[in-house]
């Protein structure tokens, strides 16, 4: 039995990992890589194994850099089946192929460049036609009901309270007479978020391969960063200026929603337009009302009542169209504009930005982890001219960073999952993270006991 590391190694994004099991290959997550542009393409067209080879996919839950080279893998010659919960069916099924169009323009647009320059044109790294043919292999299995994705082992779903649908993933695996139990964390919720069950920790097991993205800082608690943002919105409101915020169209978009709603609601700040500027965010919102079964108790409540506090109030618009998303740049009135991608790499976002960096009563409002090298990364670091469309902008903008939000677990709850399996893990695994992150939490798990944990090297690779 053996493990190959082969993407969220030594980085967050990338999530791909390779299990050797029987004679068998089984993937855990097929997620983009995102970095560096002129590095990004090239690592992610190019398997360090062979699709055609490998035998069962499972996926954790429907973010991009988990989901979203499964349509590139199918392209090279994948034919197996793509377990995941059945929202995340639904949401991955979309991201694809939003993925799958982007694609599509950035290979266009590329090309109109090397064409006048007389340089050798580049292919999409997948279409929204490889995207359909991915969408059509998955298999969608319900929490906690057991499956085999390949001889020998048996795998079932547990919350994660990540996104709608995140799942852990629990292996039980035979090989050769022995019996191992392996844990995935897939992306690590916290508790107390809006919309979501808690995250499920780990039941005992022999190997846990966990993320680390937070692994070097503790979140404040949700409502103190609730809180940060209603004073964020309240003052940029009294400036009549615009908060931006560059945001993922699952998940995160959906609980800032919730938290305008609220705040709204409650007269905490006050009643300005509220816009979703992103048409995978008004799909993946159609989604979220299909799978009330995987939402809190508060949540349901609404639900009953038939009035959704993640997607419904007299104040928020979905932007469908161009046209209206163009005229939010010609409007001076106060507004909040929620738009993908949420670090801030393409779509809609990057027009709000360069019509609106430069603006001082402005607010640009990061949310989210940004990759390094990421348009995100770089107002988020407070450089003070950033390059959007190659052109040069200054911000002048208030930029304002709020890690509370975040959807993934903080340093607290990673140690505390962690340390369930300290009497059991023979061996634990930090992915999803970059070193600053992965090396403090390393150092925090062997003073409390844990032995042999391990932050591999991109294709690195391990017994079991």
């Amino acid at each position: 039995m053996q493990i190959h590391f082969h993407g969220a190694a030594h980085t967050v994004t990338g999530s791909q990992h390779l299990l050797e099991i029987n004679g068998h290959r089984l993937l855990l997550d097929c997620g983009l890589y995102q970095g560096r542009r002129d590095e990004t393409y090239s690592r992610n067209l190019n398997f360090a194994h062979d699709p055609r080879k490998v035998d069962a996919v499972i996926l954790s839950h429907a973010h991009i850099d988990h989901c979203g080279n499964l349509p590139n893998l199918v392209k090279k010659g994948y034919e197996g089946n793509i377990f995941a919960t059945r929202a995340t069916v639904d949401l991955a099924s979309l991201m694809m192929a939003d993925s799958g169009r982007i694609q599509e323009g950035d290979a266009e647009y590329v090309n109109k460049k090397k064409l006048a320059r007389g340089e050798p044109l580049i292919e999409p790294l997948y279409t929204e036609a490889d995207a359909q043919r991915a969408a059509d292999l998955f298999q969608g299995v319900d929490y906690g009901k057991e499956f085999e994705p390949i001889p020998g082992v048996v795998a079932r779903f547990v919350e994660a309270g990540h996104i709608l649908g995140s799942a852990a993933v629990s292996l039980e695996i035979e090989e050769k007479g022995q019996r191992i139990r392996f844990w995935f964390s897939g992306d690590i919720g916290r508790y107390k978020l809006p919309l979501l069950r808690d995250p499920v920790l780990p039941d005992p097991v022999d190997f846990l391969l966990m993320e680390c993205t937070y692994g070097d800082k503790k979140h404040n608690d949700p409502t103190s960063a609730f809180d940060e943002f209603r004073d964020v919105v309240k003052r940029t409101i009294k400036r009549s200026g615009k908060v931006i915020i560059p945001a993922f169209a699952v998940g995160r978009t959906q609980e800032l929603v919730y938290h305008l709603n609220m705040m709204m609601h409650d007269g905490d700040v006050p009643r300005v337009p509220v816009f979703v500027d992103s048409p995978l965010a008004v799909n993946a919102s159609t989604v979220f009302k299909r799978h009330p079964e995987v939402f809190d108790a508060e949540t349901k409540r609404f639900v009953e009542e038939a009035r959704h506090p993640a997607l419904d109030f007299k104040m928020l618009t979905y932007v469908q169209s161009v046209e209206e998303s163009k005229a939010l740049n010609l409007r001076e009135d106060p507004m909040i504009i929620i738009s993908a991608s949420g670090m801030a790499e393409n779509g809609r976002i990057l027009h709000h930005l360069k019509n609106n960096i430069e603006n001082p009563k402005n607010t640009v409002c990061i949310v989210s982890w940004q990759a390094p090298y990421t348009l995100g990364r770089r107002i988020a670091d407070r450089e003070k001219q950033v390059k959007i469309f190659g052109e040069p902008y200054t911000v002048n903008a208030e930029v304002k960073t709020i890690g509370g939000l975040s959807g993934h677990a903080g340093q607290d709850l990673l140690v505390k999952y962690a340390t369930t399996v300290k009497k059991t893990a023979k061996k634990t695994f930090l992915v999803h993270g970059e070193e600053k992150s992965a090396v403090p939490l390393m150092d925090i798990l062997s003073m409390q006991g844990m032995k042999d944990v391990y932050y591999p090297d991109l294709h690195d690779s391990a017994d079991l």
